[in-house]
């Protein structure tokens, strides 16, 4: 039982879940679209995500709350360099166009952690700016990354998933930032530090109505992508709603972080199982 307890450990602070997550939500944008699923780069995702997130959570700018993953670290270190090095290599499978955007991604990862505005200020030390800048590297990796990949055009449409996927990483962020005010430094400026935890609540809900709306225009109410977004609205805003400074250790990074995977359950449901339902 304790191998196991350690084992999941693991599995949460490598990084393996969150980037899971990400190769989710990548899936999904390519089931809506009708891409062919692109094996190279869904593996580029996965690898980047885990390089990208461990790069700073363990690039010397981590809280004191993760220093009890000491006896860990040389483990994660080692699996984030062989992540790196398969990221090399799925990198030279992909074509010019997706690396360029993956590349600005890439950068405001690394000034996410690096300082870049002289003495310790990075962009995640910028006031209210943290939570957006996962979002964007979220969204841009999940849509914006596969929608180039297959050579389509990014119109007005194609924005707006940009957007709704955006508001949707931003509202399963929120948790994190709930949880974080113990620890978080006031001059970061995060949402539930302005806005207190009830009004960050009420804040998230405001963004999924604004995701339901958009994808009611977009969509038939009786359509695969409408119904699987529904129930992950309401699963988004339960999490949300019960998350708390105290809650429990893997409430947001095992059972928030796992929506996108349940998103991409649900979908897949519906999609081929629920055939009564059009797609």
């Amino acid at each position: 039982m304790r191998f196991l307890e350690k084992a999941f450990e693991l599995y949460i602070n490598s990084s393996i879940h969150v980037s899971l997550a990400v190769v989710a939500f990548t899936m999904i944008t390519f089931f809506e679209h009708d891409l062919l699923i692109d094996t190279d780069l869904l593996a580029f995702v996965f690898f980047a995500s885990v390089t990208g997130y461990n790069f700073v959570k363990y690039a010397g700018i981590a809280k004191l709350h993760h220093l009890s993953l000491a006896t860990n670290l040389r483990l994660i270190q080692l699996f984030s360099l062989l992540c790196f090095i398969a990221l090399i290599y799925y990198s030279f499978q992909l074509k010019f166009e997706v690396l360029v955007a993956a590349g600005i991604m890439g950068l405001l990862t690394m000034f996410y952690a690096i300082p870049i505005f002289g003495g310790e200020k990075n962009l995640r030390s910028l006031p209210g700016l943290k939570i957006f800048i996962i979002a964007v590297v979220w969204a841009g990796s999940s849509v914006i990354l596969p929608l180039i990949n297959a050579g389509k055009l990014l119109g007005i449409d194609l924005l707006v998933d940009f957007l709704q996927r955006l508001m949707l990483v931003v509202v399963l962020t929120l948790p994190f930032e709930i949880r974080d005010l113990n620890f978080d430094n006031e001059r970061l400026g995060t949402i539930p530090q302005r806005l207190g935890v009830n009004l960050t609540k009420v804040f998230g809900l405001v963004l999924l109505f604004l995701i339901f709306a958009s994808d009611l225009v977009q969509n038939n109410f009786d359509s695969t992508e409408f119904l699987s977004c529904l129930v992950i609205l309401v699963a988004s805003a339960f999490l949300l709603w019960n998350s708390s400074r105290e809650q429990n250790k893997y409430y947001a990074s095992f059972w928030v972080e796992a929506v996108p995977v349940m998103y991409l359950g649900v979908y897949l449901l519906f999609r081929f199982f629920l055939p009564q339902i059009p797609s």
